[in-house]
């Protein structure tokens, strides 16, 4: 599942799954618990494929910050809890992204962003760029194929 279909919803704990969308809104589930809510137009809400972190020079797709968190952790959960003091969360995500802008990126963004990493992992959604590499090999391959 690709990151364009997962949601965060202000005052929700967690990631929701984008299930369908409605008149005046949309339908999730829950990634922690299964549960579903229903969510009006006005919430405020963000797809996990849209949010980018700010750096010295530029800003980076979350995606990007997955997969980096990915590497170092070797795919698995990160070695430092989202409950972790704030110079050590600052600390460990400097190791991630060592030009992150340190006054626009939060401790508590550095949390959502490590507790979302660990939900995402629960849930087997770990192909944070590769598919969408994939997705743009695929078509060359295929018309070279073809011509061939």
């Amino acid at each position: 599942m690709a990151l364009d279909k997962i949601l965060s919803i202000g005052g929700k704990p967690g990631l929701y799954k984008l299930l369908t969308q409605t008149r005046g809104g949309f339908v999730g589930e829950s990634l922690l618990d299964g549960k579903r809510v229903t969510v009006g137009i006005r919430s405020n809400v963000s797809v996990l494929s849209e949010i980018a972190i700010y750096t010295l020079e530029e800003e980076v797709p979350l995606k990007t910050v997955f997969q980096k968190i990915q590497e170092k952790e070797d795919g698995k959960k990160t070695s430092i809890s989202h409950k972790a003091d704030k110079i050590e969360l600052e600390e460990y995500f400097f190791e991630v992204l060592p030009n992150y802008d340190e006054d626009r990126v939060y401790a508590s963004d550095i949390k959502k962003i490590i507790q979302w990493y660990n939900i995402l992992l629960d849930n087997n959604i770990t192909a944070f760029v590769e598919e969408e590499k994939k997705a743009e090999e695929e078509p060359t391959v295929s018309t070279s194929e073809e011509e061939g």
